[in-house]
């Protein structure tokens, strides 16, 4: 019992530096504060019109929460090359072994073709992973050919919105 007050008092810390620093760095799709869990109640029996007002606001809520269209097109490009050219890669890798197994009477191990294949494969799943995060997050900056410091920042932007969700639990 004596560490529940701690936390709270080390939550709330945080979360006051938190908002005075996510203010100035605050995204367009990023909430402006958490949203507080209700309690579940019983649907009521009658439908009225006051019913359609929360939907509506759930509505807004979750088009204020969406990723803005240049945004997700910009993740959606870098995705496409970094993943798409080591994953074509990776299959190829199957039909350049096949041709140099067969045609030229090279003895390739088959340890050797899953290797290489498995390590283009790998790319293309960093590729992801730095498509997605070397992508400018603000709707009105285009970002860096090769988005470096993109990536720095929004690397910064998700580890603390994990290390904020680990000291919640």
């Amino acid at each position: 019992m004596s560490t529940e007050p701690r936390r709270e008092a080390k939550a709330s810390s945080s979360s006051d530096a938190k908002s005075s620093n996510s203010s100035d760095q605050r995204l367009p799709f990023e909430p402006r504060h958490k949203r507080k869990k209700t309690p579940k109640t019983q649907p009521a029996p009658a439908a009225s019109s006051k019913s359609t007002k929360p939907e509506q606001k759930a509505t807004k809520s979750k088009e204020s929460m969406a990723i803005p269209d240049a945004v997700s097109k910009r993740m959606a490009r870098r995705m496409a090359l970094l993943c798409g050219i080591p994953s074509v890669l990776g299959i190829v890798t199957f039909f350049v072994s096949y041709v140099l197994v067969t045609q030229v009477g090279l003895k390739l191990p088959n340890v050797v073709v899953v290797l290489v294949s498995m390590g283009f494969f790998g790319l293309g799943v960093l590729g992801l992973s730095y498509g997605v995060l070397s992508a400018s997050w603000d709707e009105d900056v285009p970002g860096t050919t090769l988005g470096w410091q993109e990536f720095k920042t929004n690397w910064g932007r998700m580890t603390a919105a994990w290390r904020s969700a680990g000291q919640k639990d």
